[in-house]
């Protein structure tokens, strides 16, 4: 079989021993090469070499832009998560830190007292150390019914606490399981802390490198990551053991747990729990922390971010089915892989970060070449507003212009986000509302003085309820009317720390600032003179002097709105930073294996990329896979496959000499070298069966076949029909 591939003249000479290729696919080995003169007139020396040269390249180019662009996106999650969680740490920390004062303060015990299995404490201390008896105990209430997105808070918790002096401990779920007992999670704990392997462990080997004078003066804590998939018997009895030894070691526990205090009542018994000295802890809402990712990567970012299909799909996946987080990074990171090896022009994305994104590994300005111009001109963003040739394409203006049309964009979504807080919008139905195609809010300033002329208080249940069927965006321009004076001025110091460096947008902001604080500095009327007016008119005064800020604001706001917000389409190389293929993006995430499965069977010449195999389109040949020539076989049949006829078109197929075998044994006069080319390609019945009966089992293991049974053993039956 002829599957050597072409290579420029510099490459070594392909030889069957060096000829290999990682396809999934395997092939039979090609016969051996009698001369090296032979394969030099192989090698194709036409300008397709060039092409796969830049090919390589490109790939190397996409390859580096995807890892610098991930790094980056991923420094920057964990950097949000971490802030997100900073006040709950720091309050975690002080509190450690105040129950092992609590704990000291009881007694301190000598070396001998503390290694003792229960220490003799005289009727003087039995009062103040029956008090201290009692676990101080944190309940750190994750909020997430999957406990995916906690790992990484829990792991974070423990090293802010070993940067303040503790020594920690960090259990999981699997420690405490009824298998392994007590034993299992004392041994984890002990390794943990005295960081050897103990073979028999025991509390006092703890309680003796406890007592050493550079361990003496910092608190233990143990933090068991989800309470609520531990083992209760095994969990009760850890907590009862270190109960025995909490005035010997000055232990903290922090428990997490996903719902509420009750979920520690049901698992463990009311004599238990009463060791325990409870303090509850609370961390951000899922909504809360999506919210921060998607501010941070998807809006302040300047590279990478999603559209309007992609955006929907993965809302519904965090709304109605995962609800995790960790799901919306790995669908990000998996759309940034698609996007990064099928956008052509992916590797400029480096170009708007950084500046010197666009040199090549040869220090060429990687732009200006002709092969990237040509692909920029394929473009329909550039297609569609304008016919530039190949000397138009003005890098330069066109990715700074790109750059501040996104700038633009984001300020403008933050602006109505933060209005929106006070009726907890979410960030993502409000970016993902933004995203739509058409122009619908180019006429919202009606919409919203028609509505704002029907309803008279914000404070109205059917009020409320109009604007839930509103769109998001609607609802903010309403909650900016409806603010009270201090909130607006709020909001307005918010925007202006938004949009500084934003020259469009931040001196406006200033203007409305200055607006605000006349109105606050303008002198009130005396309370005496305004009694003596009537108090119908007082009231529509009053009203009048708020509503006149308040509309100014919301106008500013839908000014921008209409300005700014601009369908993805209609922006100039939108094609580089945005990805909306949500098909790919959903058969890598949900998957479709069976299908995937027969598509790799019947198509896999397009996998090996051999001449052969792809120049018979898919019909089956000698030289192609057993499992794939059955399959693509199967396909002649309806619901029941007979296998006596499948063996026997089987055997009719991979008993065929290839064509190259034929064209030498006619034009070889001599009968022996006639015998040595078709020698190896010769299978007696025994191989033939044995092939068959393998391909068959891979089919059944893969799901597309189920074997013979009792009644009919001469049938196979199809599982899969149809791609």
């Amino acid at each position: 079989m002829d599957a050597a591939p072409d290579a420029p003249s510099s490459l070594p000479i392909p030889t069957a021993e060096n000829d290999l290729q990682p396809f999934f696919v395997l092939h039979k080995a090609s016969p051996p090469r009698k001369s090296a003169a032979k394969a030099r007139r192989r090698i194709d020396l036409s300008p397709k070499t060039c092409d796969s040269s830049t090919e390589q390249n490109d790939d190397s180019l996409r390859l580096e832009t995807f890892n610098s662009l991930w790094s980056k996106t991923e420094s920057i999650i964990k950097d949000v998560l971490k802030n997100l969680n900073a006040n709950v740490f720091d309050e975690i920390d002080k509190w450690v830190h105040v129950s092992f004062n609590a704990i000291r303060a009881c007694r301190k015990l000598d070396c001998f007292s503390a290694t003792s299995p229960y220490p003799i404490l005289n009727s003087a201390s039995i009062a103040a150390a029956g008090a201290s008896r009692q676990i101080f105990t944190g309940l750190l209430f994750t909020k997430n019914m999957e406990f995916v997105d906690d790992t990484l808070t829990f792991a974070d918790l423990g090293v802010h606490l070993r940067s303040n002096g503790c020594y920690v401990a960090n259990l999981t779920s699997l420690d405490f399981s009824a298998k392994s007992g007590v034993g299992g999670c004392l041994k984890t704990l002990l390794r943990q802390f005295l960081m050897v392997g103990i073979d028999a462990p025991d509390m006092s080997i703890l309680a003796s490198w406890y007592t050493e004078q550079e361990n003496y003066e910092s608190p233990l804590v143990v933090i068991i990551d989800d309470v609520e998939r531990c083992c209760a018997s095994v969990l009760a009895d850890f907590i009862i053991m270190l109960r025995e030894w909490v005035v010997k070691i000055p232990l903290v526990l922090i428990l997490g747990v996903a719902t509420d205090v009750d979920a520690l009542r049901n698992i463990l018994c009311s004599n238990v729990c009463s060791y325990l000295s409870v303090r509850e802890f609370a961390l951000g809402t899922p909504a809360e922390r999506m919210d921060a990712v998607i501010e941070s990567v998807l809006l302040r970012s300047e590279s990478f971010s999603i559209g309007k299909q992609v955006s929907t799909f993965l809302r519904n996946c965090f709304l109605r089915h995962d609800g995790t987080l960790t799901l919306f990074i790995r669908a990000l990171k998996i759309a940034m892989v698609q996007h990064t090896y099928g956008e052509t022009l992916s590797f400029t994305l480096t170009k708007i970060v950084d500046e010197e994104g666009s040199k090549g590994f040869d220090g060429e300005n990687i732009l200006l070449r002709d092969i990237v111009l040509k692909r920029a001109l394929n473009l329909p963003s550039l297609q569609r507003f304008c016919q530039p040739s190949a000397r138009l394409v003005d890098w330069a203006s066109g990715l700074s212009e790109l750059k501040r049309l996104r700038t633009l964009w984001s300020s403008t979504v933050m602006c109505l986000y933060e209005a929106g807080k006070y009726q907890k919008i979410s960030l993502l139905d409000l970016y993902c509302e933004l995203l739509e195609h058409d122009q619908r809010y180019s006429g919202a300033s009606d919409h919203t003085q028609l509505a704002k002329d029907k309803i008279v208080s914000s404070h109205n249940n059917h009020f409320h309820g109009c604007l839930q069927k509103e769109g998001y965006v609607i609802r903010a321009f309403q909650i900016v009317r409806d603010l009270t004076a201090v909130k607006l001025c709020k909001l307005l110091n918010r925007w202006e720390l938004l949009t500084r460096g934003i020259k469009e947008i931040h001196e406006k902001v200033k203007e409305l600032q200055a607006l605000m604080k006349s109105e606050e500095n303008r002198p009130k009327r005396d309370l005496k003179e305004a009694s003596k007016k009537p108090t119908a008119r007082n009231l529509i005064n009053e009203k009048t002097a708020k509503t006149t800020a308040n509309e100014k604001v919301a106008t500013f706001l839908q000014c921008m709105v209409r300005q700014y917000i601009q369908p993805i389409e209609s922006i100039p190389y939108n094609e580089i930073i945005f990805f909306n293929n949500v098909d790919k993006l959903q058969t890598a995430l949900i998957g479709d294996p069976r299908r995937r499965i027969q598509a790799d069977l019947l198509e896999s010449h397009k996998f090996v990329r051999c001449s052969c195999c792809s120049k018979n389109s898919g019909v089956p040949i000698p030289s192609m896979h057993d499992t794939s020539i059955m399959y693509s076989l199967a396909q002649e049949h309806g619901d029941l496959i007979n296998l006596h006829e499948w063996f026997h078109s089987f055997k009719s197929i991979v008993s065929l000499p290839p064509l190259q075998a034929k064209r030498r044994a006619r034009a070889s006069p001599s009968p022996k070298k006639r015998k040595n080319s078709n020698e190896p390609q010769n299978r007696n019945d025994a191989k033939i069966q044995a092939a068959f009966c393998r391909a068959v089992t891979e089919l059944q293991i893969t799901g597309l076949l189920r074997m013979p049974s009792k009644r009919r053993p001469d049938y196979v039956q199809r599982v899969a029909f149809g791609l």
